[in-house]
């Protein structure tokens, strides 16, 4: 329609003046087929989420890392009676996470040595339960290690948990180590590391439920080639990984101690999994050192899913130095992987922990500590005095010979209790907070109650032996203090404090320093 044959025919239309012009006006911008832009949306693009690798400071070997209802868990080998798992709806923000205990065993038979955790959602007979497998062992030897596994109450990653039962072949009842889980073909099996003579072999063995073994284990791999045998011949840490109607076992080759620890691979070629002829070994590692990165003996590995399920990832241990070897100094990372056209996985080269990586597709969050090696820590000295406070495991004491100094390392944070007030945590047990049980110090992890917070906040005060100095006094004791009592570290309340070395036992001046720093 043209806008004269519009304007021949408006007087026919008995509309007031204003409304006439009106409906010229938008008749003849459709026939003219003017287009206006909507307005841009207000609402800004949320920028896509950053970290650097590694997610903790230290104690990070042997990582397993699951993505589920809208948060990441991260549980690592505590090496202790306990298990610990953090939890953050971000990548970068498990290395802020705290550390929340989901178990605590006291069972001498094992009690103690805990390695290799990970979590699976799995059928029981009442529904589905979250099963944490773990490797545990006794105090004095490294030789009664085994495998168990705890069942959920619900589908709550983080539990409660209840002990379920130790997984072992009846007819082989031996030394085994880093449990893991296989479905295929609508079976349970469970794979794990076993001693045959001088080789650390795998074994696989079928299950009638998440927590038996209903037949024998049958050996899947041990060290053939070269790369397998550094330090030792050792393959353990089997992970299943499945793709696209393929089935791969990734596993550790070489001694942990080395630089030269890494990952192999087991191809599923089909038929029964228990026949050891249904597997294929790579001829070559498919994740290595990476020295030009400073990525050392990258291993014992897991895989997770981006939020939004488009994205592989694998989390993996490695250390900073070809020195570290196989101790709490290995630390855990996490990167992007692919496929390659022929089904297999392509892991790449371990990332540097200068690089910054795209966080998982669907993940927002921003790295709160982008380079764990310049985190600022605190040492806490005896005023007038060479000794400082150290923890040896989970025990608080003091001492001027400290080997390793992360010991004596702490980062001070606003108060769990209390913001105005501070907490003291571990810089190498992260998530570990200086408390008091009773008069005793310890370091503990919260279980998220009122009383832990109030145990483990304290209150900064002037020095009592000296005001330029500080004391520490208890929140929810006042008057007590961090001092000596019987030569030992504990709370001390002022009447106690009646010499000038028993108060400057409890005085301390606080040295700032880099994070491993020697």
């Amino acid at each position: 329609m043209k806008i004269a044959r519009i304007l021949r025919i408006m007087p026919y239309l008995r509309l007031r003046r204003s409304a006439r012009w009106l409906l010229l006006l938008t008749v003849a911008l459709a026939s003219s087929r003017m287009v206006y832009a909507q307005p841009a949306s207000t609402t800004p693009t949320p920028a896509p989420g950053t970290f650097r690798n590694p997610l903790n400071a230290s104690n990070g070997p042997d990582p397993w890392l699951t993505y589920n209802n809208g948060s990441y868990y991260l549980a690592t080998t505590t090496g202790s009676s306990e298990l610990v798992m953090r939890k953050s709806p971000t990548l970068a923000g498990l290395k802020v996470a705290a550390a929340v205990r989901i178990y605590q065993e006291t069972d001498p038979s094992r009690c103690c040595n805990m390695w290799a955790p990970e979590f699976h959602l799995l059928d029981g007979p009442d529904g589905q339960h979250w099963y944490y497998y773990y490797t545990a062992g006794t105090s004095d030897t490294l030789d009664n290690q085994r495998s168990y596994v705890l069942e959920s109450a619900g589908t709550d990653p983080m539990g409660p948990y209840t002990y379920k039962g130790r997984l072992f072949d009846p007819a082989a009842d031996v030394w085994a180590i880093d449990g893991s889980v296989l479905q295929l073909n609508n079976q349970l099996y469970f794979l794990f590391s076993s001693w045959t003579g001088p080789n650390q072999t795998l074994y696989i063995a079928p299950m009638s439920n998440p927590w038996t073994i209903s037949g024998p284990r049958v050996e899947l791999s041990h060290s053939e080639y070269a790369w397998e045998k550094s330090g030792l011949n050792v393959n353990e840490g089997p992970e299943a990984l499945q793709h696209n109607g393929k089935t791969f076992i990734i596993y550790s080759a070489s001694y942990c101690a080395t630089p030269d620890y890494k990952l192999g691979m087991l191809t599923y070629t089909g038929g029964d999994p228990l026949r050891p002829g249904a597997w294929q070994k790579s001829p070559a590692p498919v994740f290595e050192r990476s020295d030009q990165n400073g990525v050392y003996g990258p291993g014992h590995n897991g895989f997770f899913k981006s939020p939004d399920g488009t994205e592989d990832w694998i989390v993996y241990h490695a250390n900073a130095s070809p020195t570290d070897g196989c101790t709490d100094l290995r630390t855990t990372r996490a990167q992007k992987f692919t496929w390659n056209a022929d089904g297999t996985p392509n892991f790449g080269v371990p990332v540097s922990t200068s690089t910054v990586i795209n966080a998982p597709s669907g993940d927002m969050g921003i790295d709160p500590i982008p380079d764990f090696t310049q985190m600022r820590v605190t040492r806490f000295k005896v005023f007038s005095n060479t000794q400082y406070i150290r923890h040896k495991d989970v025990y608080v004491r003091l001492d001027s010979s400290i080997d390793p100094r992360a010991d004596s390392q702490f980062q001070v944070v606003p108060g769990l209790a209390d913001p105005s007030a501070i907490s003291i945590v571990s810089a190498n047990l992260p998530g570990h907070y200086l408390r008091h049980q009773g008069n005793l110090l310890i370091l503990d992890t919260s279980d998220g109650s009122a009383a832990f917070n109030s145990d483990a906040t304290w209150q900064r005060r002037p020095g009592v032996a000296d005001a330029s100095a500080t004391s520490y006094e208890s929140y929810n004791l006042p008057d007590s203090f961090i001092g000596l009592k019987f030569g030992v570290l504990a709370l001390v309340t002022t009447t106690n404090l009646n010499t000038d070395k028993q108060r400057a036992s409890a005085t301390f001046t606080e040295e700032t320093e880099t994070l491993g720093q020697h």
